[in-house]
């Protein structure tokens, strides 16, 4: 029962909390372009946050104190 209960608070924690701000973009944003737009700067972030990722890997790793094990 304690798991059902945990369970069940995970999914009304996303469609009730997490999900609302897309539901209203949903309800309100008609045009194809605009919600595309939306979906290709969180691509963009993520791809930028990637690269700068790879940069500090590579920067470590040729200093070389990344750790290996």
């Amino acid at each position: 029962m304690l798991a059902l209960n945990i369970f069940r608070l995970i999914g009304d924690l996303f469609d009730k909390v997490l999900f609302l701000p897309f539901d209203w973009l949903r309800l309100t944003v008609k045009n194809w372009w605009t919600t595309n737009t939306i979906n290709w700067l969180f691509l963009v972030v993520l791809l930028v946050l990637l690269a700068y990722w790879m940069n500090e890997s590579y920067r470590f790793l040729k200093e070389g104190t990344e750790d290996r094990a």
